[in-house]
């Protein structure tokens, strides 16, 4: 099926996250938004072990859903930034992020369902939260 894709950083956030939440998106049967770090310029790999290990798991069981999907990458910033106890998405009530890589279901404006940093490569996990189960 179709995976549509929209990227937000932390000076961008709100006003992507608006549209994704929009009803053009809507009109995708799943809605997922994937926290990741941010990547180096010069190497294209992400600071984040994890994120390098989770991604390409996470849009090859997307990219094969049996679902039109819209996925917002959001990019949390450095290490430095994301390291701070009070980083915006560690503390939005609508988050509370622990840890990067973490995929969430977004669904009747809401989380029904995530992935934290150390399950969010696991293919048994995503297939369950694509799958609803």
């Amino acid at each position: 099926m179709v995976l549509e894709t929209m990227e937000a950083k932390l000076d961008d956030f709100n006003q992507v996250f608006q549209k994704f939440r929009s009803e053009e998106a809507t009109k995708k049967n799943l809605k997922f938004i994937l926290f990741l770090a941010d990547k180096d310029p010069m190497t294209s790999r992400s600071w984040c072990p994890d994120c390098n290990v989770a991604e390409p798991i996470i849009y090859q069981k997307l990219e094969a859903a049996n679902n039109d999907i819209a996925l917002l990458k959001v990019y949390s910033g450095d290490r430095p930034t994301w390291r701070n106890p009070n980083h915006r998405f560690r503390v939005d009530p609508r988050f509370r992020l622990q840890g990067v890589p973490t995929l969430i279901r977004w669904e009747n404006d809401g989380i029904t369902g995530r992935l934290e940093d150390y399950e969010a490569h696991v293919e048994t996990k995503i297939d369950a939260l694509l799958s609803d189960k």
